[in-house]
Order: C-alpha cells, then structure tokens, then sequence
C-alpha cells in the first residue's frame, strides 16, 4: 500500500516553470515505477511522464518531450516534474500514480495507486 499527495501546482503565465512534487507513504516507493497524469475538463486522463523505479529511465508523452523532466528521489519518497514553457494547452489537474505491476504503461489502468491532485492553471 502506498499513499500519494501531490504539490506544486499554482497559476503561471505562459512561457513559464512549474515544479509539482509528489511525496509517497510507505516503504514499498523504491521498488515502484511512477507516472504524471492530466485531466483536462470534458477529456480522458492522459499520460504525461513516467519513470521506473531507479530513476534511470523516463519516457514522455509526445506533448511534453523536450519541456516537462520527471525525475525521482528515492530516499525521500519523492518524484518530481519539472514544467518548463508552459502553454494554456497544459492546464488540468495533475496527477501522480503507482504502477506496481513494472510494465512502465502509458495508459491509467495500469497504475494501481493515485493521488489526489494539483492544479495546474497557464494564463495566456
């Protein structure tokens, strides 16, 4: 078992940085892979980024390649994501989650636990 509280999120103009954070109970972190997840209203939650359980391997939503960078910190039960050129279009809700099954999935059934979310608001 393992709980997820998320922060971070805020408002930014566009153009501009976000870091959320994403603290982890439990002594399980370490030995599982982590995923970034955004609803926007009216659309599915959708993949952002994800990492596997040393941090030695990411992969990105093709959205957010090349601006967002997850990253991990196992002795603090932490996971990251660094939002960088930020545009309205990346305003939802954000969401971490667990994958325990080490598949490193893109798609939300494979994640079996989730925070409860941060905002993320980019004004234009």
């Amino acid at each position: 078992q393992v709980q997820l509280v998320e922060s971070g999120g805020g408002l930014v103009q566009a153009g501009g940085s976000l870091r959320l954070s994403c603290a982890a109970s439990g002594r399980t972190f370490s030995s599982y892979n982590m995923g970034w997840f955004r609803q926007a209203p009216g659309k599915e939650r959708e993949f952002v980024a994800g990492i596997n359980w040393s941090g030695r391997s990411t992969y990105y939503a093709d959205s957010v390649k090349g601006r967002f960078t997850i990253s991990r910190d196992n002795a603090k039960n932490t996971v990251y994501l660094q939002m960088n050129s930020l545009t309205p279009e990346d305003t939802a809700p954000y969401y971490c989650a667990a994958e325990t099954t080490g598949l490193r999935s893109r798609s939300s059934d494979g994640y079996d636990y989730w925070g409860q979310g941060t905002q993320v608001t980019v004004s234009s």
